[in-house]
């Protein structure tokens, strides 16, 4: 049906958004990439709209939670430069 295919739609947005973020991890990229695909592939037989809906809400947490990872890192990494430029 229409819903499952915008499911889908949704879906590898998400999986793009993860790679794209999986750039910086700080345990490396290939790292990320692999669990992600993992995890992907794990779910992608679940046909159940509800369930999908749930893993996509873990995956927009998991970008919420990352994007926050990055932030602090480069807040801490500015504010490192800045104290360093003042001595």
């Amino acid at each position: 049906g229409r819903m499952a295919s915008s499911l889908r739609g949704e879906v590898l947005n998400l999986y793009k958004n993860l790679l794209y973020l999986g750039r910086e991890y700080p345990k490396g990229a290939d790292y990320f990439r692999s669990r992600l695909k993992a995890a992907f592939l794990k779910n992608k037989d679940v046909k159940d709209p509800e369930k999908i809906k749930q893993l996509i809400a873990r995956g927009e947490f998991v970008i919420k939670e990352l994007e926050a990872l990055y932030f602090l890192r480069k807040y801490r990494a500015m504010k490192q430069r800045y104290y360093d430029d003042k001595e």
